[in-house]
């Protein structure tokens, strides 16, 4: 599988009418697969598409959008919703990816394990092409199903609540666990912030061994 790097809406070309999961093909408006930067060294996954991102296939959009805010009080977003010039269909990100645990929602109910099981695939498949420095799982589930494959935690002893804005070590990349939007307080976002803006200050690369470091609250690729 290629990536479509012009393309930054599902980059990788991923099934967009996917099968797998009956029930949610009746109540999807699209699948949403991953969005972003296919070189990214981030990684945000979230547990399911909000109804704006199964309106216009961004994941994170809407009720989410939270995570934009943080993505650009970082570097790694253009994200000014006052703007003439942001698009809400597609929004400017550098060196992250965005996706979901599951790619299809229903309006009613969180995904099942079966969903999450049957969409695990295009997670992974994402992942392995990435290979990103830095997985952000967004809520206990997401944390909870990346645990077993990604770290040497077990889902048991992994709490967002207490985790949130902290640093976990991976198996080759690190995890900084983010509660969801709706549960932050104006402090919880305040200390996200500011963790990752820590780990940008250091050389977060050397969880792969690369060499290189970033200015605190700076993109990578950002010119002076």
């Amino acid at each position: 599988m290629d990536a479509r790097q012009d393309d930054i809406s599902n980059p990788f070309g991923m099934d967009e009418d996917c099968q797998n999961c009956p029930d949610l093909c009746e109540t999807r408006s699209r699948v949403v697969h991953g969005y972003g930067d296919v070189g990214a060294d981030f990684v945000i996954v979230g547990e399911e598409p909000t109804a704006a991102a199964d309106g216009t296939g961004v994941p994170f959009a809407g009720d989410d959008v939270l995570v934009f805010d943080v993505l650009a009080a970082c570097g790694f977003a253009e994200h000014e919703p006052t703007s003439d010039e942001f698009d809400p269909e597609e929004p400017a990100v550098d060196n992250v990816f965005l996706t979901h645990l599951t790619r299809c929602r229903d309006p009613e109910r969180p995904p099942t394990d079966e969903e999450v099981r049957n969409c695990d695939p295009y997670l992974s498949s994402e992942l392995r092409m990435i290979n990103p420095e830095i997985i952000v799982p967004v809520g206990q589930r997401t944390l909870e199903s990346l645990a077993f494959e990604y770290t040497t935690e077990s889902a048991e002893d992994l709490d967002v609540e207490s985790q949130h804005a902290t640093t976990i070590r991976g198996r080759g990349f690190e995890l900084i666990p983010m509660k969801t939007p709706a549960d932050q307080t104006t402090e919880d976002t305040e200390a996200f912030v500011s963790h990752l803006a820590d780990v940008l200050g250091t050389d977060y690369r050397q969880t792969k061994g690369r060499r290189g470091s970033l200015e605190s609250g700076r993109g990578p690729d950002s010119e002076e």
